[in-house]
């Protein structure tokens, strides 16, 4: 069913940065999975703004009462959050509006965003993955290697995926996957929406 919450528009800059995956308790936690390792941001921001499932989610209990209809919603509603902590391997949080099991129940998938103004500080040569997304990469002898289009996780280091224009109309696209370290990465210019780096096009 709809969760029993305010609607409120999405901010014009809202990230998603992870999802309530079920109830937690009978007092109306719920758990929640960070799409990062370092989920700072949930912590940081005490309004979430929820959208549904991206696929339809059984109930977690089915009455004679239940429809179809029931789970049906769309407009993003505003979650303020009251408490968040490490529980296991697992968050769990609670919220204003959410006082019992059945209530957290209804928020099984739903997806969570928060503003980017939201987000603490990062550290001195740190930087959110976000904003590294659509940055131009640039080798040191001026030549443009693509855009970045994605990052990935291989353990010890993270890595851009860049995609550049394809060499010759009706071609592919050139991808490239360049370490995010300070071997190859010279500096990262937000404002400058550009990521200079020690590498070459034939790599």
């Amino acid at each position: 069913m709809r969760p029993p919450l305010e609607t409120a528009p999405l901010p014009a800059d809202a990230i998603e940065i992870g999802r309530i995956t079920d109830a937690w308790g009978i007092k109306g936690w719920f758990k929640v999975m960070p799409y990062s390792a370092s989920p700072e941001a949930l912590f940081s921001a005490k309004s979430w703004f929820l959208l549904p499932p991206d696929r339809p989610m059984k109930p977690a209990r089915v009455t004679a009462n239940t429809t179809p209809a029931q789970a049906a919603w769309s407009e993003p509603l505003l979650l303020e959050v009251k408490e968040i902590k490490d529980h296991s391997d697992n968050l769990v949080a609670s919220a204003e509006g959410v006082p019992d099991r059945n209530t957290a129940e209804a928020l099984r998938g739903s997806r969570i965003f928060v503003s980017r103004s939201s987000f603490p500080a990062a550290s001195e040569g740190e930087y959110y993955w976000v904003d590294l997304i659509g940055l131009q990469v640039i080798n040191r002898e001026g030549v443009v290697l693509g855009q970045v289009r994605d990052l990935m996780s291989t353990g010890p280091q993270t890595v851009l995926l860049i995609e550049a224009a394809p060499e010759a109309e009706g071609g592919k696209p050139v991808e490239r996957m360049i370490p995010f370290v300070s071997v190859f990465v010279d500096g990262v210019d937000l404002p400058g929406q550009r990521i200079t780096v020690d590498w070459q096009p034939d790599y």
